[in-house]
């Protein structure tokens, strides 16, 4: 592609016509050629399993909640009732009430922001010695107790949650006596409430064995890296310097927790060897995200290079030496082409030099022998890889008395038509052919326990750069990628 895109630059510079400055060598430009760093937003998923958290709130919370041994409580309060016409007062009648109460397993569920944690309660509660009348009555009775957390990571990595904790009766504790029903839930609120306050307690210390900090910390540290975007002609690395970790919330499917991340970094292109991983850097606190990440971006060079083109124009222009070109004033003109120079020169303009040997047919002028020496400026369309020239110039002939044959040639519209016909095309298969390489080149690359993933799915092409070090076609890819953790 370098090849083909600067092959194309060089012969249309040779189109249009131009004005002679004579014996003016272009001077060299010394300039490298400076890729723009690209700012990206990595998504960085960090799941967590909730059934570690599950397993170690079992642990915590024992089975057998609490007992109850009530004596002496009312049962079933005094009332007054009519009986043949008198109001009469019914007495109080107390028991003695006992049992225990037993939860269930935990479960852990939610989604999006919602986690909740789930425990079913079973109370079997006995009203005994019920006014020295009845032994006893039994009643069972079952609770659900939720805790709604409002999950959050603070600055400092440890996720701590808003916990709000409730519960209702889906069979409440009661028995029927004498027609009546005694209701049996006040005593069981009492100590429900105490597991409840429990629980509070116990579930925000409980989010921090999630060992978010340690996995983020871990993530950030595979994102200091450089990848391999082309093996060869010329090999190009992108290099990743993280900047920042965002948080933007979770979603929880699965039994598992995952934290929506994304990772800030610059990414940086190099041509040439590898260039060294960036420092890492301490893990800097958390920060809020505002945009969805995923996002990519960098910039693939598409170089030129000068000392490349120099054979390849030289073929072109022996080729086409086999005819003679029509100079107009002049007639028919015999060209040999013995050389050729290409550099980069100053203003973001490429130098060509042909030294050749022209005779014209008639021989009015005679024979010459000089170096002809023309420059312009690169240019394309934003997204086109058709290369064309502008403000194109013929800085003069290295020999006086020979420049006014050779330049008339140059100047003939024959000589740059043919040649802009012969060499000038679209690159665009080569160029498909890079980004593909490019393309399985980021798909995956795995740095210790974590996996970079990446997808290129838009390309935009920029504007030339003609410097010292070549003619640039700046490339810039965006896609999707991720880091995630590799699977054990």
């Amino acid at each position: 592609m370098r090849r083909l895109v600067a092959l194309s630059s060089v012969v249309l510079c040779l189109s249009g016509c131009g004005t002679s400055t004579p014996d003016t060598v272009p001077p060299r430009a010394t300039d490298a050629i400076a890729i723009k760093p690209q700012s990206s937003l990595i998504a960085v998923p960090l799941s967590a399993d909730l059934s570690q958290l599950t397993a170690t709130l079992e642990r915590e919370v024992p089975r057998r909640l609490w007992a109850i041994d009530k004596p002496g409580q009312v049962c079933v309060a005094s009332d007054k009732v009519k009986v043949l016409f008198v109001e009469v007062k019914t007495p109080t009648i107390k028991c003695h009430i006992v049992g225990q109460v037993t939860r269930g397993r935990l479960s852990l569920s939610g989604s999006g922001h919602n986690l909740v944690l789930s425990m079913p309660v079973h109370a079997v509660i006995h009203a005994r010695d019920i006014a020295g009348v009845l032994k006893q009555e039994t009643a069972t009775a079952d609770a659900q107790v939720q805790a709604r957390i409002d999950l959050d990571v603070g600055p400092d990595w440890q996720p701590r949650g808003k916990v709000d904790l409730a519960y209702r009766w889906t069979a409440p504790p009661t028995v029927d006596f004498l027609g009546q029903k005694i209701d049996l839930s006040e005593p069981a609120d009492a100590k429900l409430k105490g597991v409840i306050a429990q629980l509070e307690r116990t579930l925000p210390g409980q989010l921090g064995k999630l060992q978010l900090r340690e996995q983020a910390q871990q993530a950030w540290n595979a994102g200091f890296t450089s990848l391999l975007l082309n093996r060869a002609h010329p090999p190009v690395w992108m290099r990743v310097t993280p900047q920042e970790l965002q948080y933007g919330g979770y979603d929880i499917a699965n039994n598992r927790l995952t934290l929506r991340l994304g990772l800030r970094a610059v990414t940086e292109t190099f041509v040439g060897p590898r260039p060294a991983n960036p420092a890492i850097t301490p893990l800097p606190p958390l920060s809020r995200l505002t945009t969805q990440p995923g996002n990519l971006s960098f910039f693939i060079p598409v170089i030129a290079d000068y000392r490349e083109l120099q054979p390849v124009l030289l073929k072109a222009l022996h080729k086409r030496q086999v005819r003679p070109f029509r100079v107009p004033g002049v007639g028919p003109v015999w060209a040999r082409f013995n050389s050729a120079t290409i550099y980069g020169t100053t203003g973001g303009r490429i130098a060509v030099g042909l030294n050749l040997n022209a005779s014209d047919e008639a021989g009015t002028i005679g024979k010459a022998r000089a170096t002809v020496w023309m420059t312009a400026i690169p240019v394309n369309q934003l997204n086109s890889r058709q290369v064309g020239f502008d403000q194109f110039e013929i800085t003069g002939s290295t020999d006086r008395q020979d420049a006014k044959l050779v330049l008339k040639l140059a100047n003939a519209p024959g000589l740059s038509r043919t040649i802009a016909y012969a060499l000038t095309q679209n690159f665009e298969k080569d160029f498909d052919k890079l980004l593909g390489k490019v393309d399985r080149a980021i798909q995956s690359r795995q740095e210790g326990p974590f996996v970079i993933r990446a997808d290129i799915e838009r390309v935009e092409t920029g504007t030339l750069k003609a410097a010292g070090q070549g003619v640039y076609l700046p490339v810039r890819a965006t896609g999707r990628a991720t880091i995630t953790l590799a699977p054990k």
